[in-house]
């Protein structure tokens, strides 16, 4: 199974759209996937999941579960800040140590307004994937120049479209 993470605590994000789209192409391949959005996440998770409440919180744990059962993760990460979002560091560690990412295959994908597409950001993230020994699918998209939260700008981009296509293909097999 493959898990896809939409990395935005905010709801109705484009991040979100583009995590049902991604789920949506796998499933036309028949590849079972599970769309886990931290925007579920509980809403007093910095407080409630982190530290002595590490495995306290049973909202919480339930997303480990899922994190614990899937094959490879899929993360969808909007460009914050030049980074990654806050949200998503909170989430990585509050998983247990070692983490539930490790040994996991992992593609990640980058989404921004700017047009560099959360390169950035994909490298921090790809450091602390490494750190906790997750592997990580080499070709990591970047979708820059995303003015709205209109995903039929992805849809409709002969280039994006060609390269989801590959890295679909790719974690596929990886």
């Amino acid at each position: 199974m493959i898990t896809i993470i939409s990395t935005t605590n905010r709801n109705n994000s484009l991040t979100e759209k583009f995590a049902k789209y991604y789920s949506s192409i796998l499933k036309s391949k028949n590849i079972e996937t599970e769309i886990l959005k931290l925007s579920n996440l509980p809403k007093d998770s910095l407080f409630s999941i982190l530290y002595e409440n590490n495995g306290q919180n049973i909202d919480f744990n339930k997303m480990k579960d899922i994190i614990k059962k899937s094959e490879k993760i899929v993360f969808i990460i909007p460009e914050y800040n030049g980074s990654f979002p806050g949200v998503l560091k909170v989430f990585i560690d509050a998983l247990s140590w070692p983490s539930e990412l490790k040994n996991k295959k992992c593609a990640l994908i980058g989404i921004s307004s700017g047009y560099q597409g959360c390169s950035v950001g994909l490298s921090h993230f790809t450091d602390i994937l490494h750190y906790i020994e997750a592997i990580v699918l080499p070709m990591k998209l970047k979708f820059g120049g995303i003015k709205n939260t209109d995903l039929s700008y992805i849809t409709k981009n002969e280039n994006f479209l060609k390269d989801l296509d590959e890295q679909i293909n790719k974690i596929i097999k990886f």
